[in-house]
């Protein structure tokens, strides 16, 4: 005599749902967090951008539809303060990857001592933002900053880097460049993943350094080199808390270079915001940064698609 079994598809879709039912569980403090601490908040501010809403003092919402928008289109120092923020991000990004690139090389050469150079170069990430603000206020002094010393006795020009327009986002991506050890982690960890014995068949052939580096490393490692662009070009277009800390942290600098040449868009938009209380139009300002941002972000995954290469792609 046979029993009779449950066919198994259905207890195939039962074991499905319970995996399913346990993942939505584990994954529940993400998804309500994320609800609450992101996608709430960007609705609001969703919201406000179409209201006339301030802070101080506080007035019953008044909605204006896209009233914010057409104004910011007609505001000088919007165009302004995006100038700078994509001047100083074409400046930035090229300068930080190849940076980060010859110093992860240079890793690749030390043998042993790789893990404290890798240790040092890090170091600055756990710095906060506000104290390396701080930290280059007095570096780039043009009076008796470490960095003019340096120039001095090499009999070098000794700009001002914090007055004069010509030098403010040169001295910015300096700073900035203070903070590329993290980079240099993510492409020493793909240079390790570079087959060896590529290296050893193009010295076969007689390929030079600069021809293995432009046919053998870099497409090995475009991967981690896309990402990074990425993360940096992002990180860049949102650049606040160095900046404001230097140029906006003292009453002094009012009126000087923080009004030209280092307004960047996310220091215009919290002035708007947290300054003129303006909250409406600071909403406004950052849906257009967050549009823009994604926009820019957009245009590298496609255009990555012509010089990015992955280990699967032979397959």
């Amino acid at each position: 005599m046979t029993t009779a079994r449950a066919p198994i598809p259905r207890r195939v879709g039962a074991l499905r749902r319970h995996e399913m039912g346990w993942a939505l569980f584990f994954l529940s403090p993400w998804i309500i967090g994320m609800a609450l601490l992101t996608v709430g908040p960007m609705l609001w501010s969703l919201y406000l951008s179409l209201t006339n809403f301030d802070a101080i003092p506080h007035t019953r919402d008044r909605f204006v539809g896209l009233a914010n928008y057409q104004t910011l289109l007609d505001d000088p120092r919007v165009a302004l303060a995006f100038q700078n923020t994509v001047t100083f991000t074409i400046m930035y990004v090229p300068a930080s990857i190849t940076l980060a690139l010859a110093l992860a090389l240079m890793l690749r050469r030390l043998g042993r001592a790789t893990g404290a150079f890798r240790t040092a170069f890090y170091l600055p990430n756990i710095t906060p933002a506000v104290a390396v603000g701080a930290l280059f206020l007095l570096l780039l002094n043009g009076q008796s900053g470490l960095v003019n010393q340096v120039l001095g006795t090499l009999h070098l020009p000794q700009p001002s880097w914090l007055f004069d327009p010509a030098w403010v986002k040169p001295g910015i991506v300096l700073m900035m460049l203070w903070t590329v050890g993290s980079t240099v982690i993510i492409l020493f960890a793909a240079l390790m993943n570079v087959p060896k014995d590529m290296y050893e068949a193009a010295r076969m052939d007689g390929a030079g350094s600069w021809q293995q580096l432009r046919s053998i490393t870099v497409p090995f490692i475009s991967g981690a080199l896309f990402f990074v662009i990425v993360i940096h070009t992002i990180a860049a277009l949102n650049l606040f808390d160095q900046v404001y800390t230097i140029f906006y942290g003292r009453q002094a600098n009012q009126g000087g270079a923080g009004d030209t040449s280092a307004l960047f868009y996310v220091v215009y938009v919290f002035r708007n915001a947290f300054e003129f209380h303006k909250m409406g139009y600071a909403a406004a300002l950052a849906w257009v940064l967050f549009l823009v941002t994604l926009v820019v972000t957009a245009v590298q995954f496609l255009g990555s698609r012509r010089w990015v290469y992955y280990a699967g792609d032979d397959a």
